[in-house]
């Protein structure tokens, strides 16, 4: 039996689930976006895209460590790292690539890893490629300092992806033993809240605390980083094989990212909008009936249950109302939680929000 006979079996049990996923070819025209995680708008902003003009190489040539040492890399470091208050901050080719590099590294360094039961796939595969002990905790629920087989390495987001909701970083603070670590994935926080955007976990001024984000949802580029204490950047550079062993990102990125930091950092405006139409849209899914938890994040899930209605519901939205909100399904939720996934940003206005919502209310009261 040939092994693509095996391949066609796998196809054929994701179709069978409801779980069959197809990559896109082009990008969607004459829709109204409400997938996209850019949520100050930034990867069209008119001065970040300047940057891009005036990048006088495509690539970078190689790892940091061999052809890819670019001033701007550095220069972007600096600035990450004085904007959130920490010794110093590394560069990663993406926010999965930095969640691959410190994890296995701050691993070493203590006895077990407790992670989030809702921690996204870059933190769980991290996890596993430490090959360390582990224990994956109920969500927001870590068991207390007593009962942890410390030293300790605790991960979690601080905004969840998913569901939209913020853990108590303070209280997580507050619990750590001396030899503990809390690695706080960020990346749905930057650019969103804090003074001058820094996101949840600038405020916690400790260097038990290490800021994993990513360049790619509020600065509206790409890649990702990791900051904290100036030595565990030191041994990143030196054991984090992701960062070793990738090519770096092209220097026009982060020259370009540069430019959306300070759009962040003079950004007050744009978080105002940005709020405003969280705000709004979260009162309009609560008048459906639509159970939603009190929160700042640009994420609003809209719980429907099964694969086949989230997926109804999604495809109703766009036929009829020009409304691209995809649909999210296992495995990226639980079973019996498919939902659709509201991701809002500051360039939305408020009747394109006003009519999400009564799209919703037509498509769910027939679905």
């Amino acid at each position: 039996m040939s092994y693509l006979t095996r391949v066609d079996a796998a196809l054929q049990k994701i179709h069978d689930s409801g779980r069959y996923r197809e990559l896109p070819t082009h990008q969607l025209t004459g829709v109204i976006d409400f997938s996209s995680n850019d949520y100050l708008a930034l990867s069209t902003n008119a001065q970040v895209l300047q940057a891009f003009r005036h990048a006088t190489r495509a690539g970078s040539g190689g790892s940091r460590l061999l052809g890819g040492r670019h001033r701007e890399f550095s220069l972007l470091e600096e600035e990450l790292a004085a904007w959130l208050g920490r010794e110093r901050a590394l560069l990663f080719s993406s926010g999965y690539h930095a969640a691959l590099g410190v994890i296995p590294v701050l691993a070493r360094t203590v006895k077990t890893i407790y992670s989030d039961a809702l921690n996204h796939a870059s933190i769980i595969d991290g996890i596993r490629l430490s090959r360390a002990d582990r224990s994956i905790y109920p969500h927001a629920a870590l068991p207390p300092r007593a009962e942890r087989n410390g030293p300790s390495l605790i991960v979690t987001e601080s905004i969840f992806s998913m569901d939209g909701d913020a853990v108590d970083l303070d209280a997580m603070l507050r619990d750590l033993g001396d030899d503990d670590v809390l690695l706080v994935d960020d990346a749905h926080a930057l650019g969103v809240v804090g003074a001058q955007g820094t996101g949840m976990a600038a405020a916690l001024k400790d260097p038990r605390v290490i800021v994993l984000g990513t360049l790619s949802k509020g600065f509206g580029v790409h890649g990702g980083f990791v900051a904290g204490p100036a030595a565990l950047i030191e041994l990143l550079v030196n054991e984090a094989r992701t960062f070793i062993f990738d090519s770096a990102l092209p220097p026009a990125i982060a020259l370009a990212a540069r430019v959306a930091l300070v759009q962040i950092r003079n950004g007050d405006e744009a978080r105002k909008r940005l709020h405003e139409n969280i705000a709004r849209t979260r009162a309009g899914v609560a008048s459906l009936g639509i159970p939603i938890i009190d929160s700042r994040a640009p994420i609003v899930p809209v719980v429907l249950g099964s694969e086949s209605r989230a997926m109804n519901v999604s495809a109703a939205l766009l036929e009829k109302q020009r409304l691209y909100v995809p649909a999210i399904r296992p495995p990226t939720v639980p079973q019996g939680s498919s939902r659709l996934r509201l991701s809002l940003r500051s360039d939305h206005i408020a009747e394109q929000i006003d009519l999400l919502i009564e799209g919703l209310r037509e498509c769910i009261a027939i679905l």
